[in-house]
């Protein structure tokens, strides 16, 4: 599978993926899922937000336990962020037919679409719509780097957009959501375990920072006479290390946008997406408004205009405590295995779900602890353990 799946959306210069929501990559990851889910007999669907479904048993019984990722990347991406959890859902479900477990409770897997919020610039689409927390009015309104809108891109890729919205009555069927993933950090690395159980998600989000100024020539205008956005950028970015550090936080500014964004022109307009995540609401609270700040203070310090937009903001996610529970002890009774319990910074399709169904997390360690990188690695013999590990979870909570 993992040999299939890897040439899919890969550029040849970065040697990172590009699979992007809704283009000819995503096409082609989304075909290889349905591929999977029909070599093994398994019931396909395609719900109304363009997330795929594979079923063993009835999809209408109930209580069902789903478990799955994703499969879009980050700009040059690496390999693991959501790929390992849907590959390693298929692979489960080859060990546990090895095994010849009756299951009781219908068992699904699962490919969420456009998690990344690469093209979009909204993490976690297909769940936030599935879950309600997104409205068809504010899908409609996304729209990519080229001015394409999200129904144009979802019509263009063969989906119906008048169909998207909240699917209360799909997610009425799960009885528990399992996604496995690659660790994004080092934790398991440094504690010498292949296999976590996540606690909770960090509260994060990305706020947009347009810094405007006035265009003019680099060559002729002097020093004293210019207004240039990207000087209150540019220190409002070492800002932003600096009140991260100080909170114990993350603060990182990844991408800006420059206009005319001419070698031989000072800029208009600087703006610069502020992705901040902190263990708990104060401290990202305490990081965003220092940022934010500074970046006032600097803006009139070079008569520069500033507007702050919140883009996206997901609160501290507590993953269920008695599923977690539940989790430990299948994996810490039943296999003998140890399995420490890990927060985390990065979102996820799990997060999203779990103010509507009882979710849980299992992490893969990650030896390098690069992620969204060409450099994200897991070892194969690790990779197993959590098949492994995500088999035990899936027999323990579908055979009762």
């Amino acid at each position: 599978m993992w040999r299939e799946l890897a040439p899919i959306g890969r550029h040849s210069e970065s040697r990172g993926y590009r699979r992007y929501a809704w283009t000819a990559a995503d096409t082609d990851c989304r075909a290889w899922f349905r591929q999977q889910a029909e070599t093994r007999g398994l019931t396909y669907e395609v719900d109304r937000n363009g997330n795929q479904w594979a079923w063993l048993g009835d999809p209408a019984a109930g209580d069902a336990v789903v478990t799955g990722s994703h499969l879009d990347s980050v700009p040059d991406g690496g390999a693991f962020d959501g790929p390992l959890g849907v590959v390693s859902s298929f692979a489960a479900l080859d060990e546990l037919r090895a095994r010849d477990v009756t299951l009781t409770r219908p068992l699904a897997l699962v490919n969420f679409g456009d998690e990344e919020g690469a093209r979009f610039g909204l993490a976690c689409v297909g769940s936030r719509l599935t879950a309600g927390r997104l409205t068809v009015e504010q899908a409609h309104r996304l729209t990519d780097g080229d001015g394409i809108t999200l129904p144009q891109a979802m019509e263009a890729a063969g989906h119906d957009p008048d169909a998207i919205g909240p699917d209360p009555e799909r997610l009425a069927r799960v009885g528990a959501f399992v996604e496995l993933h690659v660790e994004q950090g080092r934790a398991l690395d440094l504690s010498g375990d292949p296999v976590g159980l996540a606690s909770a998600i960090w509260p994060h989000g990305r706020w947009r920072f347009d810094f405007r100024g006035e265009a003019n020539h680099a060559g002729t205008t002097r020093l004293v006479d210019r207004r240039d956005p990207m000087l209150p950028y540019a220190e409002t970015v070492l800002a932003a290390r600096r009140e991260a550090r100080l909170a114990g936080a993350v603060a990182t500014f990844g991408k800006i946008s420059v206009e005319p964004n001419g070698v031989n022109a000072i800029p208009s307009l600087v703006r610069g997406w502020l992705d901040s995540r902190a263990a708990d609401q104060a401290a990202l609270d305490t990081v965003v408004g220092g940022v934010e700040r500074a970046a006032r203070e600097y803006a009139q310090t070079h008569g520069i205009d500033l507007d702050v937009v919140r883009e996206s903001f997901t609160p501290v996610v507590e993953f269920d405590h008695a599923l977690r529970d539940e989790l430990g002890r299948i994996l810490g009774s039943d296999t003998d295995l140890k399995v420490p319990v890990l927060g985390t910074g990065a979102g996820h399709d799990a997060g999203i779900l779990s103010g509507t169904i009882p979710t849980a997390m299992l992490f893969v360690r990650n030896p390098t602890g690069v992620s969204h990188s060409p450099a994200e690695f897991a070892g194969e013999d690790d990779c197993v353990a959590g098949v492994h590990a995500l088999a035990d979870v899936l027999e323990g909570l579908a055979r009762r």
